[in-house]
């Protein structure tokens, strides 16, 4: 079996989460925002599933199981709220979002 080595799995998921958050500081298209949020959470569980494989346990596997439920219900939410945005602003600028008040 082909072994990776931690630090270039661990490295990846750095460079990966790095992305993701500057994708999510930067972007204002809702729909972006969410994508960041995804790629952080997809290099999270890189690096679960990196020192898991490290250690030999299956502990890093089941926890890259529950960051895809998460991901899961973040998608439905994310989704949910970009409909209810574009329906009533005809736009998907998080900025517009500061004047859904009350």
């Amino acid at each position: 079996m082909l072994m990776i080595p931690v630090q270039e799995g661990l490295l990846l998921a750095a460079i990966l989460f790095a992305l993701g958050l500057i994708g999510l500081l930067v972007r204002r298209n809702i729909l972006f925002i969410l994508m960041s949020t995804e790629v952080m959470l997809n290099a999270a569980g890189l690096a679960f599933i990196v020192a898991g494989a490290r250690w030999g346990a299956a502990d890093g596997q089941v926890m890259f199981f529950f960051i895809l439920a998460l991901a899961a219900a973040e998608v439905s939410v994310g989704l949910a709220l970009v409909l209810r945005m574009h329906h009533q602003y005809k736009s998907l600028d998080a900025d517009l979002l500061s004047r859904m008040r009350g």
